[in-house]
């Protein structure tokens, strides 16, 4: 393994780390905070003619203000699946529909049900630094390997502090993530 090859397995580690950092911030985005969000809804899936569609294909998503959010289809005979969707996707919010459109109200978030959603925050982020642990294993394996291969022992040694280095900023980066998620949780 020479200089290249080693460089490219810290980019490929790079590249991973990121991709976990933004895993987490999609999941964090469906942790409802008590504002109406469109974004609530990205992982619920509508029987559009016999094939599950992401909800945001079949209709038009927006929050009329911070308590509500709006479902309008774009064919009326969809009222139901959406709602039904809806009902399936277990967020513990309760559609009703009015014929034209499908209106979720959010209800306020109890004191219990913060502290919930602030564990289950908590418990993303940790799996988000458990998947930078496991890609920062990965590259400094790459990088033992290349210095029993030839390549020069304190360059290795160099390469494996930039890991570090690397690891430790994204792990921030995800603290930081699920600091901001825990203040928007508990702000009443």
């Amino acid at each position: 393994m020479n200089q290249e090859e080693v460089n490219r397995s810290i980019q490929e580690g790079k590249s991973g780390m990121q991709d976990a950092v933004e895993h987490l911030q999609k999941e964090l985005l469906k942790i409802r905070t008590g504002k109406a969000s469109p974004s609530m809804l990205d992982g619920v899936m509508v029987e559009y003619y016999g094939n599950p569609t992401p909800i945001s294909q079949v209709a038009n998503l927006s929050a009329s203000d911070s308590k509500t959010i709006t479902i309008q289809p774009w064919e009326k005979s969809m009222l139901g699946n959406i709602e039904q969707a809806i009902f399936s996707a277990n967020l513990g919010l309760t559609p009703m529909n009015d014929g034209e459109f499908v209106r979720i109200s959010i209800p306020p978030l109890t004191e219990e049900r913060r502290k919930q959603l602030v564990k289950q925050a908590k418990h993303l982020g940790e799996e988000g630094k458990i998947s930078l642990r496991n890609t920062r294993h990965k590259v400094k394996d790459a990088i033992k390997k290349a210095v029993k291969e030839g390549y020069p022992e304190d360059a290795g040694k160099r390469k494996e502090d930039e890991v570090e280095k690397m690891t430790h900023a994204f792990s921030d980066e995800i603290d930081a993530l699920i600091t901001s998620k825990e203040s928007d949780i508990m702000t009443i």
